[in-house]
């Protein structure tokens, strides 16, 4: 089972799924219809439809669950997206805020032989631009549990793991702070009342607000 095999639409929802349950635990309809920008009535319909075609599983009340099929599907599209937002970066010079919509666009027209190819040529990267990890071309994925930024302890120093992408206007921000992968930080705190995170990065303090602290995750040092 491919995702040639698959309309683009079927795509977008599968790997909806998948990046969900990844990000917030599960995928619920109204997730996915945030995610897509599309009424819950559209999801219900393609849901019902996903579940027939045998890719993904829905329980009353329950969140969707992609089968081995449907997440394998998944993975293709994942591993297109990330390949062709690394390429374009470390081949074409582009900056990492405006690869993703460049992605979203050609993931669903790329053959898995250029996607091959391109990874190839740039040296087989298992992480994308942001530093999510790249599926391999038979569908393995290293699924690392990160912490977000706001739930280190005071003092505690880590390393930059991954950020979301899909907001060019955040990623511009976050190179001004040099809040890249593999950058290391030093967290310092939390103002009393919900306010601002405070980090030490190489000599500079950063203030940064929980809706941005949240958005950035890290992983320990060793």
């Amino acid at each position: 089972m491919t995702a040639a095999e698959f309309t683009t639409s079927v795509e977008d929802y599968l790997k909806a799924i998948y990046e969900l349950s990844q990000t917030v635990g599960g995928a619920t309809p109204s997730g996915v219809a945030a995610r897509l920008g599309v009424s819950r009535a559209s999801v219900s319909g393609m849901v019902h439809r996903l579940v027939k075609q045998g890719l993904v599983k829905h329980e009353p009340y329950q969140a969707l669950r992609l089968t081995g099929g449907g997440r394998a599907v998944a993975l293709q599209l994942v591993r297109r997206h990330r390949v062709i937002e690394a390429y374009l970066v470390k081949a074409l010079g582009y900056s990492w805020d405006r690869v993703h919509e460049e992605a979203e666009r050609l993931e669903h027209t790329a053959s898995n032989e250029l996607v091959d190819r391109m990874a190839a040529a740039i040296g087989g990267p298992t992480v994308d631009p942001h530093g999510a990890p790249i599926p391999t071309a038979g569908g393995a994925v290293a699924e690392p549990a990160y912490r977000a930024l706001s739930e280190l302890a005071v003092g505690e120093k880590a390393r930059i793991a991954q950020v979301e992408d899909e907001d060019a206007e955040l990623l511009r921000h976050l190179g001004s702070l040099r809040l890249v992968p593999g950058a290391t930080i030093r967290y310092l705190g939390q103002e009393p009342f919900g306010g601002s995170h405070t980090i030490r990065i190489g000599s500079r303090t950063r203030r940064l607000a929980p809706s941005l602290a949240g958005r950035v995750f890290v992983s320990e040092l060793k």
